[in-house]
């Protein structure tokens, strides 16, 4: 069994805009009492002010470093933009490593993130992705995100082994990345472990950059991860009441429908559908009879 501090990480940051928050999402990582061996900052069409803070910052720091990704757009927006600013990232990295994270710019990590994660990656080989739970400020105090579920680890902050990451074929260029990981991790025979005590703060609720769009892009991501029709009404519902908000539920079928109407390709092999589908239907099935 390998020991969490001789596991090697290297993080990953895609930016857009963020020159509210980064600062802090980095003072948060040169906290760590496990420090990454590699950090790619990875600017994606940002303002000027955002490019200076980040040239400001890595300047004490030789394990940062900055880089351009030249999208297309000059929205900030889920899914293929963000990973493929990752993937712009991941191509720079220099050293070998143990286990990759992926961050958004405005999480603020617990100092011992990454030593806990580290942790529990070192003493159960068989765990894939690793990670906390995502709190968000509200009236002054700072509130568990109640969107997902507590076995999920969010998209902000996703840290997966090695082993797993080559397994699931890397992180997909599409809406539902973040959701079709961890279906895919448990497909492979891999586990997903949550460690509610690392509280990752999360700047911006989420969504909060593509609220119009943000049901619509749900929508597609069930469709493209071959949920199939029942399976996404019922988490259309479920998230509408978790966010209490009808218009939820009607713009996340709208999204299925559109990409249904379109053909979009699938995330997903047919096998790798069943295996959703069914997976989706245990979890269902068990909660109703609670």
């Amino acid at each position: 069994m390998q020991e969490a501090n001789t596991l090697r990480y290297s993080i990953i940051i895609p930016i857009h805009n963020e020159e509210l928050y980064i600062a802090n999402a980095l003072q948060s990582i040169v906290e760590q009492t496990l420090l990454p061996q590699e950090v790619i900052l990875v600017n994606d069409n940002s303002t000027a002010k955002t490019e200076l803070i980040l040239n400001q910052f890595i300047r004490p720091y030789s394990f940062m470093k900055v880089i351009s990704s030249e999208s297309t757009s000059t929205l900030h927006q889920p899914g293929s933009k963000i990973i493929s600013a990752f993937y712009t990232g991941f191509a720079e990295l220099k050293m070998d490593w143990d286990c990759i994270v992926k961050l958004d710019a405005d999480v603020i990590l617990p100092k011992n993130y990454f030593e806990k994660v580290l942790q529990a990656f070192s003493s159960h080989p068989n765990y894939g992705i690793v990670g906390g739970l995502a709190w968000i400020e509200k009236n002054g105090e700072w509130i568990y995100e109640n969107i997902g579920n507590k076995e999920q680890v969010r998209g902000p902050f996703k840290c997966y082994s090695k082993k797993c990451f080559e397994k699931i074929g890397g992180l997909k260029k599409s809406i539902g990345w973040d959701t079709v990981d961890e279906l895919l991790t448990l497909y492979n025979g891999m586990e997903i472990k949550v460690i509610p005590e690392l509280q990752v703060k999360l700047q911006k609720p989420t969504g909060k950059d593509y609220l119009d769009s943000h049901g619509l892009n749900i929508g597609k991501a069930f469709y493209r991860m071959d949920y199939g029709l029942i399976i996404s009404l019922i988490a259309a519902l479920k998230a509408s009441f978790k966010k209490k908000e009808i218009k939820l539920f009607t713009s996340i079928l709208k999204g299925y429908f559109h990409s249904k109407f379109k053909s979009d390709s699938k995330i997903v092999t047919s096998q790798e559908g069943k295996f959703i589908r069914n997976y989706r239907w245990k979890k269902i099935l068990k909660r109703i009879s609670l």
